[in-house]
C-alpha cells in the first residue's frame, strides 16, 4: 500500500526556505552544496507560487450577473 505524502503548508515552505537562507549564508557551506541549496529553494519558491495562484483563484466569487469578483 502506497502512502500519499502529505503537502506541506506555505507557512512550512517559508520555514523550510529561511533555513535555507540560513544556509546560503554561512560561509563555510561547500559551493556544491550551496548550489544544490539554491536549486531546492528554487523548486520550493515554484511550488509555493502555485499554491498561492490556487489560493487567489478560489477567492474569487461570482456576482448577480455571472461575472468573477475578488472575495
Amino acid at each position: 500500500m502506497a502512502t500519499k505524502k502529505k503537502e506541506a503548508t506555505l507557512e512550512e515552505n517559508f520555514a523550510e526556505l529561511d533555513g535555507m537562507l540560513e544556509k546560503l549564508a554561512d560561509r563555510d557551506v561547500p559551493l556544491e552544496e550551496s548550489f544544490a541549496i539554491y536549486a531546492e529553494g528554487m523548486k520550493l519558491l515554484k511550488a509555493c507560487g502555485e499554491k498561492l495562484d490556487k489560493v487567489e483563484k478560489k477567492m474569487l466569487v461570482m456576482n448577480e450577473e455571472g461575472k468573477l469578483d475578488e472575495f
